[in-house]
């Protein structure tokens, strides 16, 4: 973490450093910065799939439940970072419209557990 810090405000930085003399590339060191964390949480979330794997071969879990867990956890992700960098821009509009999107889409992508859900509870009340 002090790594992913440390990139962080050494990107800062050099952006507001750059900010007044060169805009155009204050918002590329932004951007550079974000990717590289980004990469590094990709890591992270490797070695949580493996552990939710591992989890899942302990318990009675069905495997679509867990991939559903995935592409939420990437949706999210993915729409705050995006949203993150329009932001950063200048362009908040498109921000919040992909902040939106990612809503819906976790929303639709954890439908079928909800769903899943639903039948449980009426099968044991029937």
């Amino acid at each position: 973490m002090i790594k992913i810090a440390v990139l962080g405000i050494t990107g800062i930085l050099l952006a507001l450093f750059l900010k007044d003399n060169r805009p155009v590339f204050a918002v590329l060191i932004s951007m550079a910065s974000c990717m590289l964390i980004f990469f590094c949480a990709v890591e992270k979330l490797r070695y949580l799939s493996e552990s939710l794997q591992q989890l899942q071969s302990y318990t009675n879990i069905k495997d679509a439940y867990v991939k559903i867990l995935f592409k939420m956890i990437g949706i999210t992700y993915v729409a705050d970072f995006a949203a993150g960098i329009c932001k950063d821009a200048g362009y908040g509009a498109i921000s919040s419209q992909i902040e939106f999107f990612g809503k819906i889409s976790v929303l639709a992508t954890g439908t079928p557990v909800l769903l899943a859900l639903f039948e449980t509870i009426r099968s044991c009340l029937a």
